[in-house]
């Protein structure tokens, strides 16, 4: 079903400098002063293809798009970027530290065929804001290229792709060493293996052409680059043949890879006229039950807070195996647990009642999976039911923010930034592929994967 193909990628030349001082994060984690260091940071950051920055005197012929591309261009002319040889698979691991664990993710990077959503091929699961996909796509239009990779899911609950890939590192007993290594300002380790055997390519093509693919995180990205599909194929009226638009750059991770970690995305309330707050913990008893929390002033006691809804929460125990998780015909229960700050240190954990059908209090339409997530529950039951913040308002972003910052949460409460915050616990993995099957979407900003993935590391030019 899906349709992945080895490339010509185009990689910074190993004469230009550290690729730590090169390379970023993806564009959407990247606030003003994180762009300003990146922009210091090094003459050939990625960071002036990906995410330039804007000035007041910018023009509709000098403006962030138009000076990626001359970058783009310039930097090819004196290869500083660089196309691989011969077309090419990317082995990509990423091992990192999260809760006093080290892990490692591994991901194969390629180019995959654009397949609209309705085919069931390449399958989201969150909704997405029109002015993020409008500023990707001027970038595309004007660079011709993917900077950076769109995070895809499939299942291989025996990991035969990644055998094979290894299998190619082999030889004499030994493993080949990484093309590229390099540890990052987080402490991550990125490596990456450039693969060119014509017999790993065919098996790993074969491999993956019945799987489907679910989008993990680049859902803009994906969805600009349909859209650059249909203004391309207008131009050209619609002719036949494969084009490199017809692909995107993705990074693709087994659902069952060890390294696969969800982090929460925190929300935060602002711009409510008439907020009271006792109106509102009011109206949550109707289906909540709440418990105060004493929080310490220098919110050091918050990490037992976590720790307790996620308890609530219901998550499942360690030990049971991956496979079982994937077995549920609708949705795994659990409980439903959130937190909910007010400033000032009153802080209430909020748990869903377990009497009732959860199902009946919530919209009629979505399937079971979606009804069971925990930001469903908060979106519908607190968010649009008592605050009055719904799909609409949620889109236009004027009432809610979003964080993966629990103390920044709390100051900014505290600040008066913000009015609430609510937390949350993270989104199951099982959870992103039943969704996703239902032909559904989950909320914006459902899940966080961690970590994310590097900009720069690889370039698909779509002009070959």
């Amino acid at each position: 079903m899906a349709e992945i193909k080895p490339f010509r990628g185009w990689r910074y030349s190993p004469g230009v400098g550290p690729l730590d001082r090169l390379v970023t994060p993806p564009y959407d984690v990247i606030d003003a002063a994180a762009q300003e260091e990146y922009y210091r940071r090094h003459p050939y950051n990625i960071i002036r293809l990906e995410y330039g920055k804007v000035y007041p005197e910018d023009t509709e012929e000098n403006n962030r798009y138009t000076r990626a591309a001359a970058y783009f261009k310039a930097w090819r002319e004196d290869k500083v970027l660089v196309p691989e040889d011969q077309p090419a698979l990317y082995l990509y691991e990423q091992e990192f530290t999260i809760k006093g664990s080290r892990l490692t993710r591994t991901g194969l990077i390629c180019r995959v065929k654009l397949e609209p959503y309705k085919k069931g091929i390449i399958l989201p699961h969150e909704e997405t804001l029109p002015r993020h996909k409008a500023d990707r796509l001027a970038l595309l239009r004007a660079c011709e290229a993917n900077f950076s990779p769109i995070f895809g899911l499939y299942m291989d609950p025996e990991r035969q792709v990644e055998e094979v890939l290894r299998r190619a590192l082999t030889y004499d007993g030994g493993i080949r060493r990484p093309d590229v290594e390099f540890t990052d300002e987080d402490g991550q380790v990125h490596r990456l293996w450039v693969i060119m055997d014509p017999w790993v390519l065919n098996q790993v093509e074969e491999l993956l052409a019945p799987k489907r693919i679910f989008i993990a995180d680049g859902h803009h990205r994906y969805e600009t680059a349909l859209a650059y599909q249909r203004e391309r194929r207008e131009q050209e009226g619609f002719s036949t043949g494969e084009r490199p638009y017809d692909y995107v750059l993705m990074t693709l991770v087994n659902l069952y890879d060890p390294g696969l970690v969800i982090l929460p995305t925190h929300r935060l309330v602002r711009n409510l006229e008439n907020l009271d707050e006792d109106s509102l913990l009011e109206g949550i008893k109707e289906h909540f039950t709440i418990e105060p929390f004493s929080l310490a002033p220098d919110y050091s006691n918050f990490s037992e807070f976590l720790k307790k809804m996620e308890e609530k929460g219901g998550l499942l125990p360690e030990g049971v195996a991956e496979e079982k998780l994937f077995k549920s015909p609708c949705f795994m229960p659990h409980g439903h647990a959130f937190g909910l700050y007010c400033g000032e240190g009153r802080l209430y954990l909020l748990t869903l009642r377990e009497e009732g059908d959860l199902s009946s209090l919530m919209p009629p339409g979505p399937s079971l999976a979606w009804k069971g997530l925990d930001v469903s529950v908060l979106h519908c039951l607190i968010l649009e039911k008592l605050l009055g913040i719904g799909g609409v308002e949620r889109a236009e972003e004027k009432h809610l923010a979003y964080t993966r910052e629990e103390e920044g949460a709390l100051r900014a409460v505290d600040s008066g930034e913000y009015q609430l915050a609510f937390f949350l616990n993270p989104t199951r993995v099982e959870e992103v592929k039943l969704v996703a099957e239902a032909g559904e979407k989950m909320p914006q900003k459902s899940t966080y994967f961690y970590p994310k993935l590097i900009t720069g590391l690889v370039i698909n030019s779509l002009e070959e």
